[in-house]
């Protein structure tokens, strides 16, 4: 125990050292906080939220919860999506004249599908220094959990909320290979995996990640037809923070060509281009949406020529 006790105490004097070091004037603090456990809050970002002058948050009512937990007693001030703009050129004024700020967010790391982005911008800018304060963020916790590939992915936050746009959206990334990452609302899960469904196919593996480190935590991997059918019939509750991770598309360049020569070919025949794409569907099993679009714009292209 007085090993620990020392190691700990130096860990302590090392935080504080380092806070001391990067600047005790003008320095904005980006500080991740626990996306769910409160303990899984740093050591390192218990003293800097302690010492600096003001911690800007989402919700202000939800950092006090943490802040009472860890003991942490100095003022918050809102700072939000709704006056970022307005409250950063006060939070700038204020940091030219020497003050600290930590910039935090409701959960997770600032500036991941969170406000910030101006402020950041901004201090740097005009020459403040801007640290960062890493640790919990849901879209690398998700990835960690998923069993999918790890090595490159690409998050892309929240889908559009209505369905034209949403599926719109999800076409555009059928052929990425990376694993992506969504975050989703969920009142509005069903109709996301639906969309899944229509813009990636049934076939497509993907994990829903919900209440990561909560007490009802659940991950549950599978193709998205069973995920839907999984969240229509009530075993995915619609309840809680949601994390999609998605397998990227596995097609190769080999099996563009293939396909486009496949829709030349019943373009060319005069098929029409809806039952083109349902076709190439049936047979390749890619979303028939995709097909469509690719379709057109191969019929475009001959038209023209």
């Amino acid at each position: 125990m007085a090993g620990y006790a020392t190691l700990r105490a130096n860990t302590v004097a090392a935080e504080t050292t380092d806070l001391a070091a990067h600047g005790t004037h003008g320095v904005l603090y980006v500080v991740a906080t626990p996306i769910g456990n409160l303990d899984d809050l740093s050591g390192r970002a218990c003293t800097v939220l302690r010492e600096v002058d003001t911690v800007l948050a989402e919700d202000t009512r939800r950092t006090r919860k943490l802040f009472h937990r860890h003991a942490i007693p100095t003022p918050t001030r809102p700072f939000h999506e709704h006056n970022e703009r307005e409250q950063t050129s006060r939070v700038l004024a204020w940091l030219l004249e020497g003050k600290r700020f930590a910039l935090v967010s409701d959960a997770g790391t600032p500036l991941v599908s969170d406000p910030g982005y101006v402020l950041v911008r901004e201090a740097r800018a005009h020459g403040v220094a801007v640290h960062c304060v890493p640790g919990p963020c849901a879209v690398t916790a998700a990835l960690s959990v998923s069993g999918l590939p790890t090595d490159r992915f690409a998050f892309e936050g929240f889908l559009p909320a209505r369905h034209s746009r949403r599926l719109h959206a999800l076409g555009k990334l059928a052929d990425e290979p990376r694993t992506m990452v969504f975050y989703e609302a969920p009142h509005r899960i069903v109709d996301a995996l639906a969309d899944f469904c229509a813009a990636f196919g049934e076939d497509r593996e993907a994990v829903i990640a919900r209440e990561l480190t909560k007490r009802f935590e659940s991950v549950v991997r599978g193709r998205f037809g069973d995920l839907l059918a999984q969240a229509r019939d009530g075993r995915i509750p619609a309840r809680g923070e949601i994390v999609v991770v998605v397998c990227g598309s596995e097609a190769s360049p080999d099996d563009e060509e293939a396909t486009d020569a496949m829709l030349r070919a019943m373009l060319d025949e005069g098929v029409a281009v809806k039952q083109t794409a349902a076709v190439a569907a049936r047979l390749t099993g890619r979303p028939r949406n995709l097909l469509y679009r690719r379709a057109l714009a191969l019929e475009a292209t001959r038209t023209r020529r």
